[in-house]
């Protein structure tokens, strides 16, 4: 999880953020000294959590959480010197919106290590109550791989590029989460398009090999007119099967690859384009407990993927193209 740290006391903060660190899956994104800080913060970059003292100077721990929850709400934990000394301190935090307590972890001594396992047991059982399992109808695919990182998955024909700007535009290179876009489009092409794409997003873009992991931070574009499919391992591979498709690259092999071999989280999307393809791919990865978005028809260039998404009830959400960036984003646990 993404966490943000609110203390104004130094040793304090550096035991929170050694407790953080020793759990690879968490990262401190910012440090906040006071409470008016934390509400700055918390606007310009929601965390999954945060972790609040409640004595600060000027705006305290009770009072941020009141302001956090009332206009960018998000899970707070109470991390204070001692939980049982501040009682109604802690209730009024809890009453203001935090879910939980606990006491701040100490560098060095007894206590030390148990103080650190309260810490991460506590944002353990917060993360699950944010970031619940996924209700699949099966497991997510059936491949051998290592569990990768999320995966989104972009379809996309006319109009293509412009709308690609739009949703990939809000990423950055820290996003936990892989890209691989399947857009129509000549291959003597392909190398200028990932450049131009390259330049008009934060994220880097790149051309796929055969062979190639998807890669959290990274959007892949396939760099021919063959079929890009995830292999049992979860590696990418081109393929002229099935040769019968006409559309090349085919957006319904990729997403039907991902319902079939994926393992971890992946969302499937399909964007503007003519024809019909990726509708029925987008289904099989629906079927296969996936997410789905579909373009809706007032944001779309070319209403013909989408639609055809839609009549298939392949897609779980229609969104206009300016809310599928932040839906995305929102799956990843932000803002």
């Amino acid at each position: 999880m993404k966490i943000g740290i609110v203390n104004d006391l130094e040793i304090a903060v550096e035991a929170l953020s050694r407790a953080i660190g020793s759990a690879p899956e968490h990262q401190v994104v910012w440090i906040a000294r006071n409470g008016a800080k934390a509400v700055e913060l918390c606007a310009r970059q929601l965390p999954d959590l945060v972790l609040m003292d409640l004595v600060m100077p000027g705006v305290d721990g009770v009072e941020a959480i009141r302001r956090i929850m009332s206009a960018t709400p998000c899970a707070i934990l109470v991390v204070t010197a001692t939980v049982s000394g501040q009682t109604g301190r802690v209730f009024k935090a809890l009453g203001a919106g935090a879910l939980d307590a606990v006491d701040t972890p100490v560098l060095a001594g007894p206590g030390a290590a148990e103080g650190t396992r309260s810490l991460l047991a506590k944002i353990a059982a917060i993360g699950k109550i944010i970031h619940p399992p996924s209700e699949r109808t099966r497991p997510p695919g059936t491949g051998t791989g290592p569990v990768g990182p999320w995966l989104f998955a972009l379809g996309a024909s006319a109009g293509g590029p412009t709308a690609l700007t739009e949703v990939l535009g809000g990423f950055s290179c820290e996003t936990p989460a892989a890209f691989v876009v399947i857009q129509h489009l000549d291959r003597k092409f392909a190398p200028a398009l990932a450049d131009w794409l390259g330049k008009q997003i934060s994220l880097p873009v790149r051309l796929a090999h055969d062979g190639d992991v998807p890669t959290a931070g990274t959007v892949l574009l396939p760099d021919r007119d063959d079929h890009l499919i995830l292999s049992p391992r979860g590696a990418l591979h081109y393929t002229a099967d099935p040769e019968s498709y006409v559309y090349r690259p085919s957006v319904d092999a990729f997403f039907q690859s991902i319902a079939d071999h994926w393992r971890g989280n992946a969302t499937g999307v399909v964007l503007t384009g003519m024809g019909r393809d990726g509708g029925k791919g987008l289904k099989k990865m629906r079927e296969a407990g996936f997410a789905t978005i579909a373009q809706d028809q007032k944001s779309s260039a070319v209403y013909g993927m989408p639609k055809a998404a839609a009549l298939l009830g392949a897609a779980e959400r229609i969104l206009p193209l300016a809310e599928i960036g932040p839906a995305l984003r929102q799956q990843l646990g932000g803002s």
